[in-house]
């Protein structure tokens, strides 16, 4: 039956979000004409189908899909020039990095009434301070996913996952920041470190228990864990929970060395041929009925405060989704580390190399 699910969900995103399509060019009047078409470019089963089908309902127009599966994927799309992209999704430190090489269009928040919507928790962060650039999309955690019947136990530290009984059965996310901040953590480090040494140290610590990766999944990990190929995965929150909805075996949790708090932003490209509709499309996000739409179908948190205090969030008493205080302050918000970013790059590559893969 998940297997039958899975597929139906498939073929629906095929007929409404025509994914990997060619950007469309045509009707491309400027940020201040209009236009039948809008391009999007976002993550991929990272949002409600019918979320998009009733903003083309309701505008009149036609939205263009297309997928990515890293922050670096959207970096290195975007950095030598827009091809056409309307909205794009970029998370928390990457919205820093593109707003400083000028890649990101400022918005026009007296176009976005419904940003009053947002909860003041999720306004104003370190890497775009007046939300000059982007307005919160959804939030969530990095953590591990397991199946309680083949792990035998839960699973609440990053060390546990490296023991040697899990040999072959662990799949990391394809996310460098992601996975080193993860072990920098489990070392006693901040996930931010930009130390040389520290870095090497969670290189090391991941090619000496690479006995234990099955794979580095490229945001894939949740299909690899539900269909019984690996027994835990790291994964980002709401991937494991979508799958969790139809398998009861499955587990979901926020270590306790603390991980990783990721805001997902809406933010306009430098260059985007449809600007205005961009921010009526942005605008429509936030209705509160859309958001708890989008939080309700990917399972992710909404920033969304009238959605959340309204009661349309299904989920607000899962620790998962929205963990208690006293975990929410172990999580830290990966930023911009500079010149250091090399050094992360440099030790992913090395780390794939040591594992095999």
């Amino acid at each position: 039956m998940k297997r039958l699910i899975y597929l139906l969900f498939l073929f629906l995103i095929a007929l409404i979000l025509p994914l990997g399509c060619t950007v469309d060019h045509s009707n491309t009047s400027g940020s201040s004409g209009t236009s039948n078409s809008l391009n999007v470019y976002n993550y991929s089963t990272y949002i409600d189908p019918e979320a998009i089908a009733l903003f083309e309902q309701k505008f009149g127009v036609k939205v263009n899909y297309d997928t990515y599966e890293s922050n670096e994927d959207l970096y290195a799309k975007l950095k030598s020039g827009n091809p056409g992209y309307d909205v794009i999704f970029p998370s928390d430190y990457m919205v820093t990095i593109m707003a400083k090489e000028n890649l990101l269009q400022p918005l026009n928040l007296a176009n976005i009434p419904n940003s009053k919507n947002i909860d003041n928790k999720f306004l104003n962060a370190p890497f775009d301070p007046e939300n000059k650039y982007s307005l919160p999309y959804q939030w969530g955690t990095l953590g591990v996913g397991y199946n309680l019947k083949k792990t035998g136990g839960e699973i609440n530290s990053w060390s546990a996952i490296f023991d040697p009984k899990y040999a072959g059965r662990v799949a990391l996310i394809e996310d460098p920041r992601g996975i080193l901040g993860a072990i920098l953590l489990t070392l006693g480090y901040d996930p931010n470190s930009t130390n040389t040494s520290e870095i090497e140290q969670a290189k090391d610590y991941l090619i000496k228990n690479k006995a234990t990766i099955a794979a580095f999944a490229p945001d894939t990990g949740q299909i690899l864990l539900d269909q019984g190929e690996v027994d835990i995965a790291v994964e980002w929150s709401g991937d494991i929970l979508q799958v969790m909805a139809e398998n009861p075996d499955l587990r979901y949790a926020i270590p306790q060395e603390g991980s990783i708090v990721w805001i997902d932003n809406m933010a306009i490209p430098k260059d985007a041929p449809h600007q205005d509709l961009a921010e009526q499309f942005i605008n429509f996000i936030f209705a509160p009925e859309i958001s708890a739409k989008i939080s309700n179908f990917i399972k992710f948190g909404s920033p969304n405060k009238i959605a959340v205090e309204q009661g349309l969030i299904a989920d607000l008493n899962n620790p998962g989704i929205y963990p208690p205080p006293e975990v929410f302050e172990k999580l830290t918000y990966l930023r911009d580390v500079g010149e250091a970013t090399q050094l992360y790059d440099d030790a992913w590559t090395e780390i794939k190399l040591g594992v095999g893969q």
